[in-house]
């Protein structure tokens, strides 16, 4: 998966669900007199040996890279020659996809974040996924526990989970060497060392900031913080905000305090924002960053463009030194009132089955053969594929001759550990409300405007509000 796709896809619930949330709500209110129902699919015959044809109108994906493209060639084959597939490629824009539903015009299939997919299911547009589950002989146990969740409401599974993003621990060799530091001093285990490391680090002149020892990559990774810090903003079961609880406010008391000696937020958000991240002169490359949280698919493009950096990678870990770290991804879901089921339930398993995964790791391995670029793995959201992908990337570097302290050896090692120990959020039917609670509190924290305490508290009221008020909803419906 490109890096680009997938911070798309991640992005997408904060730009759309707040007001697909309101059109679902209007969806349901209306469904009666607009004669639109969930689609009964108890006569769907969701089997491998079922004859399909027709047309499968897929929304909100796209075949932008070698691992898209192959797993979607196995997909076509397995719903036959017998069957077009129509795809609207981009990410899924969710009111978009809410008026279609609503004019009884939807899609067949939809690609979305595993967020928007969770807070729809619980809204109540989305079809059951548990008879194309076990009509079709998929093992559920075989997906991550956590994405599983996400996609989960009432007992029942609403999304075929695709994908982990999720963050582990990057540095430069140069200059933690060069300040007599170590991986251990900013991998997030040790929160006086890291404040130590980042003080020793980072250096300015007169109003520049010339080398960020550490970014804490606030606000973006504000659940990561509070992972390590023993904590969640949520509940488990995504009915209660925690946004005040004190280890959440010492998790983000420590984060901003990182900013203090790289002259504050505004002038780290400056450098981030004049970076070159996807280029030669990237903030590695050009020695303006010493260590940092960040998503694994960054480990690709550090490969493509600046292989010879000298990096060291490890998993985030939490203060008690275990690997920590929040995931995100992408998830397939049929509409309720899909005109065929039965095709999008057949390419959405073989699109998440293990073998349309290997052959998609086969690929990119060869496709990298020949520049002796060593395969970083891809992150599956199933856990079968995930540990024999693993093993083919450690299998490469092998043959390739690499070490065990090779940095891409280690990167690889540091990804699928962070996996093993990964969480996500939730599901719930207010996840942008709350999403935008903390993110507004945050905001207001790093630019000044609000304590920690007095920030988290204030979010703590909107974001229980509006989780009490989803849920209330939820119930009437």
């Amino acid at each position: 998966m490109s890096a680009r796709r997938e911070r798309t896809t991640t992005r997408t619930v904060t730009r759309t669900a707040g007001l697909a949330a309101m059109v679902v709500g209007a969806l349901v209110l209306t469904g009666c007199a607009s004669g639109i129902q969930p689609r009964d699919d108890r006569d769907v015959d969701y089997s491998l040996r079922a004859h399909l044809s027709g047309t499968l109108d897929v929304m909100g994906f796209g075949l932008g890279d070698d691992v898209a493209k192959v797993r979607d060639r196995d997909a076509r084959h397995a719903l036959g020659k017998g069957v077009r597939v129509s795809m609207a490629e981009g990410a899924l824009d969710t009111q978009t996809f809410l008026s279609a539903v609503a004019a009884g015009d939807p899609p067949d299939l939809v690609y979305a974040s595993r967020d928007d997919i969770g807070s729809l299911a619980t809204q109540g547009a989305l079809l059951p996924l548990d008879r194309c589950l076990a009509g079709s002989g998929t093992d559920t146990s075989q997906f991550r526990a956590s994405a599983v969740a996400q996609v989960s409401h009432g007992g029942h599974v609403y999304g075929v989970p695709e994908f982990n993003q999720l963050q582990i621990a990057m540095a430069s060799t140069d200059l933690l060497r060069r300040a007599g530091l170590t991986m251990a001093d900013v991998n997030g285990s040790d929160w006086k060392a890291m404040r130590a490391a980042n003080e020793a680090m980072t250096r300015t002149s007169g109003g520049r900031l010339d080398v960020m020892g550490v970014d804490a990559k606030l606000p973006d990774f504000f659940w990561l913080w509070t992972l390590a810090n023993g904590t969640r903003p949520i509940s488990e079961d995504g009915r209660t905000a925690r946004l005040d609880d004190p280890a959440v406010v010492e998790a983000l008391r420590y984060a901003t305090s990182l900013t203090a000696p790289e002259g504050g937020f505004g002038r780290v958000k400056s450098v981030r924002d004049a970076a070159d991240l996807f280029g030669e002169d990237n903030p590695f490359a050009s020695g303006a960053l010493g260590a940092q949280p960040m998503d694994n698919w960054y480990v690709n493009v550090l490969e493509d463009v600046s292989p010879d950096v000298r990096l060291q990678f490890d998993a985030f870990r939490d203060r008690q030194g275990q690997p920590i770290a929040f995931a995100g991804g992408s998830a397939w879901a049929v509409p309720v009132n899909a005109r065929d089921p039965q095709l999008a339930c057949r390419y959405a398993v073989t699109m998440t089955g293990v073998d349309a995964w290997l052959d998609a790791a086969r690929a990119r391995i060869r496709a990298g053969s020949a520049t002796h670029k060593q395969f970083t793995g891809l992150l599956t959201a199933n856990r079968e594929a995930d540990a024999r992908i693993e093993q083919m990337a450690l299998d490469q570097a092998t043959a390739q001759g690499r070490s065990d302290d090779d940095q891409w050896v280690q990167a690889v090692r540091a990804i699928y550990t962070a996996n093993d120990r990964a969480v996500s959020a939730p599901a719930n039917p207010a996840a942008a409300e709350f999403a935008k609670a903390w993110q507004d509190g945050v905001n207001s924290v790093l630019n000044g405007q609000a304590t920690p305490e007095a920030a988290m508290t204030r979010a703590q009221q909107v974001a229980q509000q509006a989780l009490d008020d989803a849920w209330a909803e939820e119930g009437r419906r």
